[in-house]
């Protein structure tokens, strides 16, 4: 099948590449040229694991192909997914001026009937809006079909290839058709494709996050209670973890969830039901929540180094809002980076991928370093902020050697604490005692 994928950031790029990886023949098209002209080369712009190899050998392939003419793209293509951003808007809402832009686009290009799939991550009525756009343009007829994405970055390429359900909200039974004609090749098992209307496909995207918040959140207040009461989260997290009715999926505490997806999310779920006059209680207070936990943990940080005269230098390992991405949007690491520094404190930082985007993001205040025990240095403290693997094993005694003094603050539990205080560190972990 030919298709076209409108955007060419980090879901447009693995939508593109997986669907032509499944031997679909695809246009992604862009308006940044540079970008453009970078990825015809096999240059991808962001980290993630697979992307480069599945995007280079479609390339190869001749089924992949990068362009900034947007009428190419929906000329050749019966259906044509919309990927482009939708931010935060100052209110909270979801910015969705570049998906009725592209969709305006879209329409002015069409000669025939064709199928506008929105995989962006849209507010509720958006699909709307969004043939409200293209009916003011174009007579031509068209069909709408909502379909979230539910990608994790650092495992994006494989959740596409081997999806735990696809979500399509259409109307049309013929088009339902195609969208399973597209799918099929990833569901070779069994089918999970879940068929429904528009605004139930985006309110479940937005219900799917605010849930996976929730565990987190809940997770990090227990960790809380947990220091208080000389309880280990850790256990109480297996515990609670193996009642089935409960799983053990996001049940990891640590210093709370950031990126692109939750937080924005979140947000713009609160702000639709602020519109509509509904009041979501736990989903408000799983955003309390989550602030208080960053807070909670620079603040234990920073009453440690003010507790000790000339302790100012930190050493901190990882700047990504998670292992496996380069990605520092609203990173917890990130928010600790800043209070340090703030605080008067001197950073130095490693991280695998994402140093480049921290260094921008904190205006180039960081001291960087080529390995993870380079950044120990002279350094008084070790702060572990990401969960890169690399990060799990690490030589104690080489850390005990090249701090200042031997102090662990371990943001997301990495660590054995009786392994790591037998090694001669001090050890300070979430929710541990």
């Amino acid at each position: 099948m030919r298709v076209s994928v409108v955007g060419a950031g980090y879901v447009g790029l693995v939508a593109a590449g997986c669907l032509a990886e499944a031997g679909n023949h695809v246009v992604c098209v862009d308006s940044d040229a540079d970008k453009i002209a970078k990825l015809n080369e096999g240059r991808i712009p962001i980290y993630e694991p697979g992307l480069t190899e599945i995007v280079r050998h479609n390339l190869q392939a001749g089924r992949l192909s990068f362009t900034t003419d947007l009428a190419l793209g929906v000329d050749q293509s019966l259906v044509i997914f919309l990927a482009v951003g939708t931010p935060s808007a100052p209110d909270g809402s979801a910015d969705i001026s570049a998906v009725l832009e592209a969709a305006a686009a879209i329409a002015k290009c069409m000669t025939e009937y064709r199928i506008i799939v929105t995989k962006s991550t849209v507010p509720l009525g958006t699909h709307q809006k969004v043939a409200d756009a293209i009916r003011a343009v174009t007579d031509l007829p068209f069909d709408y079909v909502s379909n979230p994405e539910f990608l994790k970055e650092g495992a994006a390429v494989e959740d596409f290839l081997k999806p735990d359900r696809v979500i399509v909200g259409a109307t049309n039974p013929a088009v339902r058709e195609i969208m399973k004609q597209i799918y099929a090749p990833f569901m070779r098992k069994s089918s999970r494709i879940l068929f429904m209307d528009p605004i139930s496909a985006e309110m479940t995207k937005y219900a799917a996050n605010a849930m996976l918040a929730t565990r987190i959140s809940f997770m990090n207040e227990m960790s809380a209670l947990c220091e208080a009461v000389g309880a280990d989260i850790e256990q109480v997290r297996a515990g609670i973890g193996s009642d089935s009715r409960i799983g053990n999926a996001f049940l990891f505490c640590g210093l709370g969830y950031g990126g692109s997806c939750f937080p924005k999310d979140v947000r713009a779920l609160l702000h639709t039901a602020r519109r509509h006059q509904r009041e979501l209680s736990v989903v408000q207070a799983v955003q309390a929540a989550n602030a208080r936990q960053q807070e909670r943990f620079a603040d234990r940080v920073l009453a440690y180094v003010r507790a000790e005269p000339g302790r100012t230098t930190l050493a901190l390992w990882g700047l990504a809002f998670k292992a496996r991405t380069d990605d520092v949007r609203e990173s917890p690491a990130l928010y600790c980076a800043r209070r340090f520094l703030e605080a008067g404190l001197t950073v130095r930082a490693y991280d695998p991928e994402a140093m480049p985007a921290a260094q921008a993001a904190l205006d180039g205040r960081l001291q960087t370093a080529a390995d993870a025990y380079e950044a120990l240095e002279g350094a008084d403290a070790l702060v572990v902020c990401t969960e890169w693997q690399e990060f799990r094993n690490p030589d104690f005694a080489l850390i005990r050697e090249k701090l200042t003094r031997p102090v662990i603050f371990d943001g997301r539990n990495l660590y054995d604490p009786g392994y790591v205080r037998n090694e001669g560190i001090e050890y300070h972990g979430i929710g541990r005692p």
